[in-house]
């Protein structure tokens, strides 16, 4: 669900603070009448209420407890929980986009094969499973949740209001590649003057990076941010087209970014199959059928997933364990999918599922996510993420930013992304 699954919605926000003391009681404590608690730490809404509902009726003598935190928050504490050796939840999230660089310090995490994880192994797209195991053998750091195969939500009404085809498929057509969907925003950008085409040149950004089999790294981790074409070539596009006013300026998943969506402020963006749940709750049922699902440029990529880890810090880590197991089987995974997260499932028999397969949102005008998002997942194979990715992308990031701000033009905005990459790998 991700970033990558960045699925940070205000609900879950919300949630974090009502749940706020939980980060300050520890994990695995004992209630006063001998039972377990155990903690679960997510980034957002994961679809888990039901389930840890269920859980609690399976299992009564463990309470379980969810800790919500905004996305970058929720990382930048496990780092710092790790370290100290106390703090984190019994059973924690961690994105796709991150797990390289918890994967440096793993052995602060138990392996989950010393729990039975390996006997799912064949449960598991391939490259999810490779990502679990760090690419070893003998060591599961993660079981998989979630993957966020790619495409791109957009409004009919505004392409209609623009001259554009309003049907899927061939709205699909009008950007084989990246450079005609820039192109078609040119379009739109004419005829529909007070609307923006993208919400957030990040996202751009990292569906494009998300596309390529090496962006800042290589199979060795050797920087490579400075010297890819790809990669000057993705930021270049898509900060001329932030330039020439075709993005919303929106940061994403802010309260500005779901008021954007829930204005109508956009024409397009780039969906990954969780986003469909951020844009469904952002817009509001007043936006049901306004809303539909195309094709991505360029052929399809991944943006998101996440992992649900044990750290080895935990005063119950096998019961800990079992409820990893639980919430990422694939009974738990169907029921998140067709459920009001929508999160795609990592799991084949859950993808191949007939009820997954005919699963339609009637909110995107029945479109068959579904088929539309399994067959993606299935055929697809990620970016390769280096140990350091978070340190060097986030400056792209912030550098496209200037250029919403009109603070840079897109050549300042490349040299200021590259330096500041440069310090963070020092």
């Amino acid at each position: 669900m991700g970033r990558s699954r960045a699925r940070r919605t205000v609900a879950a926000l919300a949630a974090a603070t009502s749940l706020v003391t939980l980060a300050a009681c520890g994990s695995g404590a004992p209630e006063a009448d001998g039972k377990i608690t155990l903690t679960v730490a997510t980034f957002s809404d994961f679809g888990y209420k039901p389930l840890i509902e269920e859980y609690r009726r399976t299992h009564p003598d463990i309470v379980v407890k969810e800790r919500i935190s905004q996305f970058e928050q929720h990382h930048n504490q496990l780092s710092t929980q790790i370290s100290s050796g106390s703090g984190a939840a019994d059973v924690v999230a961690i994105e796709e986009g991150y797990l390289p660089k918890f994967r440096e310090v793993r052995d602060k995490f138990t392996n989950l094969a010393d729990h039975g994880a390996a006997e799912r192994e064949d449960e598991y797209l391939d490259w999810k499973w490779e990502q679990a195991t760090l690419g070893t053998d003998d060591f599961v750091m993660g079981y998989g949740t979630d993957v966020g195969s790619l495409a791109i939500c957009y409004r009919k009404d505004l392409f209609a209001e623009a001259g554009l085809p309003t049907d899927r498929e061939e709205v699909g057509k009008l950007w084989p590649t990246w450079e005609e969907y820039f192109a078609t925003g040119e379009t739109f950008r004419k005829k529909v003057k007070d609307k923006a085409w993208f919400d957030s040149s990040g996202n751009i950004f990292t569906a494009m990076m998300n596309q390529t089999e090496f962006g800042f790294f290589d199979a060795d981790d050797r920087y490579i941010g400075d010297t890819n074409p790809e990669v000057r070539a993705f930021f270049t596009d898509t900060a001329e087209a932030t330039a020439q006013g075709q993005s919303a300026n929106l940061q994403p998943f802010s309260q500005q970014w779901n008021a954007g969506i829930k204005l109508g402020r956009m024409a397009t963006m780039t969906c990954p199959a969780w986003m469909t749940g951020q844009i469904k709750t952002a817009a509001g049922e007043q936006a049901a059928g306004q809303w539909d699902i195309a094709a991505v440029p360029g052929g399809g990529g991944n943006w998101g997933g996440s992992f649900l880890t044990v750290p080895q810090q935990g005063k119950h880590v096998k019961e800990a364990a079992e409820l990893a197991d639980f919430l990422t089987s694939a009974a738990s995974q169907k029921k998140i999918f067709t459920g009001p997260v929508g999160a795609l499932p990592s799991l084949v028999p859950v993808l191949d599922d007939p009820e997954v397969q005919g699963t339609k949102q009637e909110y995107f005008n029945d479109a068959a996510t579904g088929k539309i998002f399994a067959a993606s997942a299935k055929d697809l194979r990620p970016s390769y993420r280096g140990t350091k990715d978070q340190q060097v992308r986030i400056p792209f990031g912030n550098a496209l930013q200037l250029v919403e701000q009109g603070k840079a033009d897109p050549q300042e905005a490349w040299r200021k992304a590259l330096d500041t990459a440069a310090k963070n790998l020092r």
